[in-house]
């Protein structure tokens, strides 16, 4: 394999391209968990920034890839970090765009469930305002809630999760916020 020969002569797994990616960014991009692993093995560092402050974890978030985030976080990549210009995790970003799987995953790895970004947003409160009401970010919400996540948290506003989900006319929503013992 090209990558072993690479490493083995020496090459330097912290290098990085005009962007600020690391090989480790560029393998989880590429869904490549075979590469993350010898980078990992060889002493890459899974949880440096990219230059928009993306890490792996919330790279592979992003990209719904629940096989890639699975190695990183058994290999002890951390979901816990802050991360994006928005200051807000991995969870925030998978749960913005109803990837349900990677919340359930990230939530499991001890993401911060309440972390507030610059937006003052939460991961639930992104899951309503920038989700659809789907069945996805509907399954979002639903781990969330079952994990603990505060139904009480607003956005810069004031807007309660309930709110938000009621000005919205997610009806699914509503029904399980309140479930939850949201007002």
């Amino acid at each position: 394999m090209q990558l072993k020969k690479l490493l083995a002569s020496g090459a330097r797994v912290t290098a990085r391209d005009l962007f600020g990616r690391t090989p480790v960014h560029v393998a989880t991009f590429a869904r490549q968990p075979e590469v993350i692993r010898a980078l990992a093995l060889a002493g890459a560092n899974l949880e440096l920034l990219e230059n928009d402050r993306y890490d792996a974890v919330t790279v592979a978030a992003v990209a719904d890839d629940e096989d890639t985030l699975r190695v990183l976080l058994g290999l002890g990549a951390s979901a816990k970090l802050i991360t994006s210009r928005h200051d807000g995790t991995a969870l925030i970003a998978a749960a913005h765009l109803g990837h349900d799987g990677l919340v359930r995953q990230l939530i499991a790895s001890g993401a911060p469930l309440d972390h507030v970004n610059n937006l003052h947003w939460t991961a639930m409160i992104e899951a309503i305002v920038l989700g659809q009401g789907g069945t996805r970010h509907q399954a979002v919400l639903q781990a969330l809630l079952a994990a603990g996540a505060s139904t009480r948290l607003t956005d810069r506003e004031g807007n309660t999760p309930l709110a938000l989900a009621k000005a919205r006319g997610y009806a699914a929503m509503v029904g399980m916020l309140k479930k939850g013992g949201a007002r």
